[in-house]
């Protein structure tokens, strides 16, 4: 497995993160895997070599954090892995059950912590920008969680440039902990990231992990213009619905599945691929709910596009509305 620094940190993690939002309770969502059925994908992770773990608190509400616990507590050393979740969505129907406001980022960090069976997190996210919080008042109680040995450092995640230079402008103002990764919708079909926040990263030095490298499953070739797919989380994902199938991004899919064939591999190869070629980006974040997702993810690691090939994918891509954000 090939190592990269997690952003500036001295913090070694794999070239890929496992995402763990598959794995919890399918009353959740359909697709979502049980534990037992979970448990041969971190199994698999483990022994190719994967050390980083990426899950959240509204996952499975909950579930997923328990879940990801107790099997990394099976099959890995709590110092050898790097584990991640993230805080903002309804955890429950009050008020102060969601956001990041001082009072729900204490409570929350300590209720992952309990699910999670862990005395710390690595990486503590922050899942969406709240817009009805003081940014200060969040940076200063993610500063306490990493000051109280809760979280070794803090992230952020889907939000304009904008908003996330004032949040590091800020933290350096006042001394507090840094953001040292920015976790970011970026895919061969959502490009509107290389705008400004890519960049951005570049220039402060973040670590970027994206999230959804396949567009939910849309590059990995099994997506059809009439209907959703044949995949169970293809028929019920509306997010992907929403987010994707626009003409443009079947081009794109078709380019890639074209390249594909022409290089022997998977469709998701070629697409992940095209993502590690990308200089600004740390570990993308794969999901695994089929033991084939996660070798074809490991095989994109020595599948190298040349610069004809990157060009030919990208060239059929058209703007996007902002997506991920909320």
């Amino acid at each position: 497995m090939q190592m990269i620094r997690l952003g500036q940190t001295g913090t070694m993690v794999s070239k890929f993160c496992l995402g763990c939002m598959t794995y919890g309770d399918p009353a959740w969502r359909s697709w979502v895997l049980t534990e037992e059925q979970s448990e041969p994908f971190f199994r698999q992770a483990v022994e190719a070599g994967i050390n980083f773990f990426d899950t959240a608190n509204m996952y499975s509400l909950g579930a997923s954090e328990t879940v990801t616990g107790r099997m990394l507590k099976k099959y890995a050393r709590r110092d050898e892995i790097v584990v991640a979740t993230k805080v903002y969505n309804p955890m429950g129907p009050g008020p102060n059950q969601r956001g990041l406001s001082r009072k729900h980022i204490l409570q929350a960090i300590d209720d992952s912590l309990t699910r999670l069976g862990m005395d710390y997190v690595d990486l503590y996210q922050i899942h969406r920008y709240d817009r009805h919080t003081p940014i200060e008042e969040t940076l200063e109680a993610l500063n306490d969680v990493v000051r109280a040995g809760k979280a070794r450092y803090i992230g952020a995640s889907s939000m304009f440039a904008w908003q996330f230079a004032d949040a590091l402008h800020r933290q350096r103002a006042n001394g507090w902990a840094r953001f040292v990764t920015m976790q970011n919708h970026y895919n061969l079909v959502y490009r509107e990231e290389e705008r400004e926040m890519l960049p951005l990263c570049q220039a402060m030095g973040i670590g970027v992990i994206p999230w959804s490298p396949l567009a939910r499953g849309f590059l990995a070739g099994n997506r059809l213009k009439q209907g959703w797919g044949d995949t169970e989380r293809a028929k019920t994902d509306d997010i992907a619905q929403r987010m994707y199938y626009q003409a443009g991004d079947f081009s794109i899919a078709e380019r890639v599945a074209e390249l594909g064939q022409k290089r022997g591999v998977a469709p998701a190869q070629v697409a992940m691929a095209w993502l590690l070629g990308k200089s600004s980006v740390t570990a993308p974040i794969i999901g695994a709910s089929k033991p084939q997702h996660l070798s074809d993810a490991l095989a994109a690691l020595d599948l190298k596009l040349d610069a004809a090939e990157m060009a030919y994918l990208e060239e059929p891509y058209t703007p996007h509305p902002v997506l991920g954000h909320s």
